[in-house]
């Protein structure tokens, strides 16, 4: 039997995807539209990006053994070793060359994106706790802005200045300064951006700057992960200006975008969103927003049935909002709850297959749950940190601030569903389910304040390596072994890349964790403290390795920050 290696090519992106040409902008633009004005077109380094390498098979099994050495015993290593060299030989070098030749029929992407689509897109686990994370924003650092419809306005406000700016290409590019003195300047963005597209990025890497992959981002709006048999789909409809609120199970949209594409007056917003937080209707009896968190096949035949039942054209407001703002109507007690909150809340008000729901507790706590096939945490990460900033620094509106005399009751929509006995049936087993599941996650938090990551930085340590340590010590303690552990790492400097893994489990963090654990009163301080640093820059090495593409060795996609392109960033 011949085996062969089975990879989807993957099609070239929509033209509203990143390769689209800016959108002019429109004559009475304001300069409230946008967040900023980049010097350098938002895609300006994208046609040049570097493609993702494919690590050479025998550097794969290195490493592969590097990461089991610590995991097995002699006898075991031994077997691994010859399995290895049979792979080697055998089958492996037959798929290394079928994947480097399929490599090279679509250089217009990388060798990975597709398949980690579909992995994505494949998986039939509810996409709730297994795949969809959040992040949490701090509180707005003037205490009065926290009032849930300040900062709701705020926030939303903010959010749809960057959709503008994306959509306009004046978003600043996402680049990875190393020497930002030479390459994060002025007299430098004005002259690069004269330099062809095709060539650009070699102009940023002659002074040391490495421009990210930014195809993900245009997933971020009017986006949703649509359940379908086998395989879900991924849906976006950038004509759409319209903002989805959900708030006790019930579902609103108002348009936030108005025909000329302009931002709608804050004090607009404000109106309908106070418009929704007054409505005191109680909540359904059977909450639709449950089916997003079951099985993706179940979901799949129950949306069908929602369909047929009349209720297409409103399943398509949800699909093609902007995005979904969440306002919960408890506060938030602690970051125990907090967590749990962001992660799952109670499965009523949030439409987990939205590309993001952006939630605000009663107290503006706030934070941003997201689905996780369209993209990794870079494209996210840089929306939460530029629309925090926004919010806070040039919020729209006030804590004084009057909403506009408006009638809300016109411009703001409550959907409804027609609900079948089947649907209601689905509806009532997927909550059972959700509840049933969530129950079972246990999160605790301790916060250890006798130091962080400067002052590891000033024993020359590696902050997330000694993270990474911290975690093989804790298992090592509670279960008596080492164990294989993950860290997902940004492949975000090649064209369509995603992520890689970083193996963190080695001989040296065993070396050092059965040090600390076992017999710590064996060795010396100085002992101990050379074991962390073997520890950390091994693990350095590690990292430079997978953010170049170089590991090969599977990633499991979960979370990927551009903290991770390099150690203790």
């Amino acid at each position: 039997m011949v085996t062969r290696l089975l990879l989807r090519p993957w099609a070239r992106g929509p033209a509203v995807g990143p390769a689209a040409p800016c959108r002019p902008l429109s004559a009475g633009s304001r300069p409230s539209q946008y967040l900023q004005r980049s010097l350098v077109p938002t895609m300006h380094y994208q046609d040049s990006l570097p493609r993702l390498p494919i690590p050479k098979l025998e550097d794969t099994i290195r490493r592969y053994l590097n990461a089991q050495k610590p995991l097995l015993d002699d006898s075991q290593f031994r077997k691994t070793e010859q399995l290895c060299k049979s792979f080697e030989s055998g089958i492996g070098k037959e798929l290394h060359e079928q994947l480097v030749a399929q490599d090279k029929q679509n250089k217009h992407t990388s060798y990975i994106s597709g398949p980690w689509f579909d992995m994505y897109l494949t998986a039939r686990d509810s996409i709730v706790l297994n795949f969809n994370p959040f992040m949490a924003f701090n509180p707005d650092p003037k205490s009065e802005y926290n009032d849930q419809l300040t900062r709701a306005t705020n926030l939303t406000v903010s959010a749809v200045r960057f959709l503008k700016t994306l959509r306009a290409g004046l978003l600043e590019p996402e680049v990875f300064h190393l020497n930002p003195a030479k390459s994060d300047t002025d007299t430098f963005k004005r002259l690069i951006r004269f330099v062809p597209s095709s060539l650009s990025w070699y102009g940023a890497y002659l002074v040391n700057a490495y421009p990210l992959d930014m195809s993900q981002y245009f997933r971020l709006f009017n986006s949703t992960r649509l359940p379908r048999p086998s395989r879900d789909e991924l849906f976006t409809d950038d004509k759409a200006r319209h903002l989805l609120v959900l708030r006790k199970g019930h579902f609103y949209v108002f348009d936030v975008l108005d025909q000329d594409g302009n931002i709608v007056s804050p004090s607009e917003i404000q109106a309908h969103l106070k418009y929704i937080l007054s409505d005191s209707s109680p909540a359904p009896e059977f909450p639709l927003a449950y089916l997003t968190s079951e099985n993706r096949d179940v979901w799949a035949e129950l949306r069908q049935k929602l369909v047929n039942g009349g209720n297409e054209e409103t399943l398509r407001k949800v699909d093609s909002a902007v995005f979904c703002l969440c306002l919960d109507d408890f506060p938030i007690k602690d970051l125990i709850h907090l967590s749990h909150s962001m992660l799952h809340g109670d499965g009523t008000n949030r439409w987990f297959d939205k590309s993001f729901n952006l939630v605000i507790a009663e107290d503006g706590t706030a934070g941003v749950h997201f689905e996780h096939a369209w993209g990794d945490g870079v494209a996210v990460l840089r929306f939460f940190h530029e629309v925090f900033k926004d919010s806070t620094q040039a919020p729209a509106i006030t804590p004084q601030s009057q909403p506009a005399k408006t009638d809300s009751s016109i411009a703001v929509q409550k959907l409804s569903f027609k609900l079948s006995d089947a649907l209601k049936t689905g509806i009532s087993a997927a909550k059972d389910k959700f509840d049933a599941t969530v129950t079972t996650l246990t999160i605790d938090i301790i916060r250890f304040q006798r130091g962080g990551k400067e002052f590891l930085k000033k024993q020359k340590l590696s902050p997330d390596s000694v993270a990474q340590l911290a975690f093989q010590m804790a298992f090592l303690r509670q279960y008596g072994q080492t164990v294989a552990t993950y860290e997902s790492c940004s492949t975000a400097a090649f064209k369509h890349g995603r992520t890689e893994t970083i193996r963190p489990a080695s001989v040296f963090t065993k070396r050092c964790s059965e040090a600390f654990v076992r017999e710590p009163s064996k060795h010396s301080a100085a002992e101990l403290q050379q074991m962390m640093a073997e520890c950390s820059k091994y693990h350095g090495r590690l990292t430079k390795e997978a953010a170049m593409g170089e590991t090969g060795v599977g990633a499991r996609p979960w979370v990927s920050l551009p903290s991770a392109l390099g150690p203790g960033l």
